[in-house]
């Protein structure tokens, strides 16, 4: 929050990552401002902690992971679109996380993209606008294909 949302207005970005960090989205003031007022007009991804923002602006439900997923592996499937694109099947994604989106709670404005072979939710995005989020770490070296998913985000 070093940052208001009137500034980022000012700088007027194309796109608008919001990274991970410690704590619950309903704390991450800022990054919430940036879902609800520029996610309509300016693509938006979430990652981790801002995956978890995204979802709970549109209303789902954060809880805890049924386990701890700090520096741990996921196999990831995907539905091959936007950020997936040309992304194997059943890639690694490295995981540090306690938190989750209920998959239970999602209404009708997102869609899942993607999940680990357990159902927990990797990815979502907004049916209407350009908003995406992964709750794995693209930046980490537990996931060799995320600089080819932050290429594609990019690319959009």
């Amino acid at each position: 929050d070093e940052i208001t949302i009137e500034e980022i207005k000012k700088i007027n970005p194309d796109k608008i990552i919001i990274s991970p960090g410690p704590g619950r989205p309903e704390d991450s003031n800022v990054s919430l401002d940036v879902i609800t007022e520029l996610g309509k007009t300016k693509p938006v991804l979430g990652v981790c902690l801002g995956h978890q923002g995204i979802g709970q602006m549109f209303d789902c439900e954060i809880t805890n992971a049924p386990v701890l997923m700090h520096g741990k592996t996921s196999k990831v499937t995907h539905d091959n679109k936007t950020i997936f694109k040309d992304i194997p099947q059943n890639f690694d994604a490295g995981r540090y996380h306690s938190l989750i989106i209920d998959r239970n709670s999602l209404n009708g404005d997102l869609e899942i993209t993607s999940e680990t072979e357990d159902k927990i939710i990797m990815g979502i995005r907004h049916k209407q606008y350009p908003i995406e989020g992964i709750q794995f770490h693209p930046e980490s070296i537990l996931t060799p294909e995320g600089v080819n998913i932050i290429k594609n985000w990019i690319e959009l």
